[in-house]
């Protein structure tokens, strides 16, 4: 005698060696023998051999016309006797019990099963709207089919083109575009990106490196719509002071400039002026969370994507001859020591006499120049003055450190000839010292007012954002602590509002201290504890860190360019750790596979071989080592 059980979820015969009341003993064909539920056993049968029933009966069951079986079964529960007398016209053998059950058991969308060997037909208007459903599922993957076909062969199809940009920044996994994308990538070994930019979703890799980065962070588009303001309405007085602002050509968010003026007893007085946009835009403002929204101004090379409305902008940018509202820090000191005799800051107005650019100034400018008292430099009477004093100060912050800071490294500057949205557009990429004296200049006293004010803000009981540094260990938080690395007691930024928040946030501060004096905790607009400077801290800098992703990326594309522009074949690097290369002639950092063994700094020469200007890699090789090693690598 023989069994037909469920076993795992498949049906399996065999022949039976002893039973009980709720187990049966059974051996298969290979001679396995196990023990099995008398819930699990759905009839017994005598021939034909438990491996004939199931082939024939598989094999006979794909015979069946399932349409026609489901007209045949009652509309009530059933089992496979009686739906194997009303279709065969007799009693059902062990065979046609088995046929009907595996043809029963393949057809889930017509009949339901509902027990042990039991089932019922789908009612008509289930059956009518699982069969539609079937039948969408076929067309979705014949669709899906042919879509991942047509990319195979090299032709993107106009569906998968519309929404290409999706399928790499926010995929819906189970779209049948994504499915066909899928499809395609495993057959072809590529990435979606790759995949995607070779059909021709984008004519370029540019395109679609800022067509990703915008989709994700800027779907609404960049600009800010219609913003009507007015200046504040504030009586603030105007400053006779000479004051100049020094940034790069490109620069046009003026947030800061210096003045100095000579006093009877040998002392200097400088003056910091930040543009005060914190006068406007105030907090919970429409304008605040605009700003608030981006964090910070979006670089990269060509474009930029400013924090604030143009509007804000052009009403407090330091442009040179325009009278702007300022927040002003006034310092008197020694030039010679670099003694702080005092400091006051305040509101007024501003009108710099000149907005000053690296470009025309740095070749005139030098250390050099500048130790060289009879030499006429271009604004000499406001340059030595801020000159002297700033050696004075970056001596005692040195002092502090316990060590001279390392700006050796030389910085690029990335200008370009043409739309950034082209990829032929030539660029240029200019070396420039960090320890340029202007740099080294401006960063002294911005350094300076950071510092003090982060000083003032804690002096009135009011907190800020600060960034420190101790042990080792870089960190922003809402009070006042060390900055080891720059050697201040405080570091506040507060220098920049126009293109940062966070400096922002502190001059709302600062405006309330300068104005309310101790009263300030009560009329500011963050009081101690306020848990919402911590949650601006941790968006600003998840915000921060991935503009500057963006803007790295990008100025690897133009480096890879540039390269290109310049049919540059052979070139010098510099070993930074193992086979990490950094390019002597380009802010590029790249692996040289088959680099032999070399200590930091080793300066080396290598060939290019090609450039991948979507994952944004070079591909080079090593050629050589050079002579001596470069120390200017630290």
């Amino acid at each position: 005698m023989f069994v037909l059980f469920e076993e795992d979820g498949a049906f399996k015969a065999a022949h039976i060696m002893s039973e009980t009341e709720a187990t049966i003993q059974v051996e298969s064909s290979s001679g396995k023998r196990s023990k099995i539920k008398r819930a699990n056993c759905l009839f017994h049968f005598s021939s034909p051999a438990p491996d004939i029933l199931l082939a024939k009966a598989q094999e006979l069951a794909q015979e069946i016309d399932v349409p026609f079986l489901w007209e045949v079964a009652p509309q009530e529960e059933f089992d496979l006797d009686t739906l194997g007398t009303e279709y065969f016209g007799h009693a059902p053998d062990a065979l046609e019990k088995a046929t009907l059950l595996f043809r029963l058991h393949e057809s889930p969308i017509y009949f339901h099963r509902r027990g042990k060997g039991r089932y019922r037909a789908a009612p008509p208007e289930i059956l009518t709207a699982a069969l539609a459903a079937q039948e969408k599922k076929r067309l979705q993957a014949e669709e899906i089919a042919g879509w991942a076909d047509e990319m195979i062969a090299g032709r993107l199809p106009a569906s998968i083109a519309e929404l290409a940009l999706s399928l790499v920044t926010r995929p819906d996994k189970n779209s049948q575009a994504w499915k066909a994308i899928e499809t395609a990538c495993s057959r072809l070994q590529k990435t979606p990106e790759q995949l995607l930019l070779d059909l021709g979703a984008w004519p370029h890799a540019l395109a679609l490196h800022q067509g990703k980065f915008l989709a994700t962070h800027f779907p609404k588009g960049t600009g800010f719509g219609p913003i009507n303001i007015s200046a504040p309405e504030r009586d603030l007085p105007l400053a006779s002071v000479e004051a100049y602002s020094v940034d790069d050509i490109t620069t046009t968010e003026i947030d800061d400039a210096l003045s100095v003026e000579a006093l009877p007893n040998g002392n200097i007085r400088v003056g910091v002026h930040v543009a005060a946009p914190g006068l406007l835009v105030t907090r919970d403002s429409e304008l605040d969370r605009l700003a608030r929204a981006r964090m910070s101004t979006v670089y990269m090379p060509g474009e930029k994507i400013p924090m604030q409305p143009d509007s804000v902008i052009e009403t407090f940018s330091l442009d040179e001859g325009k009278p702007v509202p300022a927040l002003s820090l006034y310092v008197t000191a020694n030039p010679a020591t670099g003694e702080i005799v005092s400091h006051e800051s305040k509101l007024e107005r501003i009108a710099v006499r000149a907005n000053l650019r690296h470009n025309m100034l740095d070749e005139h400018i030098t250390d050099a120049s500048l130790a060289d008292p009879s030499v006429v430099l271009p604004y000499n009477e406001w340059i030595r003055p801020l000159w002297q004093l700033a050696l004075q100060l970056n001596k005692q912050r040195e002092i502090v450190r316990g060590k001279p800071e390392n700006n050796n490294r030389v910085e690029y500057s990335f200008y370009l000839d043409g739309p950034a949205d082209n990829p032929d557009t030539p660029v240029r990429i200019l070396p420039r010292q960090r320890n340029a004296p202007l740099d080294r200049l401006v960063a002294e006293y911005m350094i300076l007012a950071n510092s003090i004010w982060g000083g003032l803000l804690a002096s009135h009981g009011l907190p800020g954002i600060y960034r420190s540094q101790q042990t080792g260990r870089v960190r922003m938080s809402t009070h006042a602590l060390p900055h080891e690395a720059i050697g201040v007691a405080q570091y506040a930024w507060c220098t920049s509002p126009l293109r940062r928040y966070v400096d922002l946030v502190n001059q709302w501060q600062l405006i309330a201290a300068i104005e309310h004096g101790v009263s300030a905790p009560l009329v500011a607009p963050f009081k101690p504890r306020d848990a919402d400077l911590f949650a601006i801290i941790g968006a600003f800098e998840a915000q921060y860190a991935t503009w500057n992703d963006f803007q790295n990326q990008m100025e690897r594309y133009w480096v890879l360019r540039w390269l290109r522009q310049q049919q540059v074949s052979e070139t010098i690097g510099h070993v930074l750790k193992d086979d990490l290369i950094r390019l002597g002639n380009a802010p590029f950092v790249t692996r040289l596979p088959g680099l032999p063994e070399l200590s930091r700094g080793q300066q080396v020469a290598l060939k290019i071989n090609d450039f991948d200007e979507l994952n944004l890699e070079l591909k080079a090789s090593y050629l050589h080592s050079i002579g001596s090693v470069d120390e200017s690598t630290d």
